[in-house]
C-alpha cells in the first residue's frame, strides 16, 4: 500500500511541475492530499468523493480548529488531486463546518494614549 502511495504522490508533483505552480504550492498540496488519504486510512480514492472531503474538512474546523484560509487551502489541494491528477469530475457540494474567520480589530492609540500609557510605565519603574 505505502508503494501506491508513493506513486500516486509523484503524480500529483508531476502534474504541478507540468503546470509550472511554484514550489512552495506543490510542497503545500502534497502536504494536504497525504494529510486527506491518511485521514480515511488509506482507503482507496475510487472509493471516496464528496462526502469523505466534507469529513474531512469539517474534522479540521473543528477538532483541529484551523483557520479559515487554511481549511480552504486544503480543499483546493485535494479537489486538484481529483480534478487535474486522477480526472475525476467530483458533483461536490461540499457543506462541512466551515472555520471561523477571525476578526481583528487594530488597536490604534493616540498620541495622548501613548504618552499617558509611557508616563504610568516610568512613574511604575522608578524607584521611591
Amino acid at each position: 500500500m505505502e508503494q501506491r502511495l508513493k506513486k500516486l504522490l509523484e503524480q500529483v508533483q508531476d502534474v504541478i511541475r507540468l503546470k509550472h505552480y511554484y514550489y512552495q504550492i506543490e510542497k503545500t498540496y502534497i502536504y494536504w492530499i497525504r494529510r486527506y488519504i491518511f485521514f480515511h486510512h488509506k482507503r482507496h480514492l475510487k472509493d471516496m468523493g464528496g462526502k469523505e472531503i466534507e469529513e474531512f474538512l469539517t474534522h479540521l474546523a473543528v477538532n483541529e480548529n484551523v483557520a479559515a484560509s487554511t481549511q480552504n487551502q486544503a480543499l483546493h489541494a485535494v479537489l486538484f488531486l481529483y480534478k487535474e491528477v486522477l480526472k475525476q469530475d467530483l458533483d461536490l457540494k461540499v457543506d462541512a463546518v466551515s472555520a471561523k474567520k477571525f476578526k481583528y480589530l487594530p488597536t490604534i492609540l493616540t498620541k495622548n494614549e501613548v504618552f499617558a500609557i509611557l508616563q504610568k510605565d516610568v512613574k511604575t519603574t522608578m524607584p521611591p
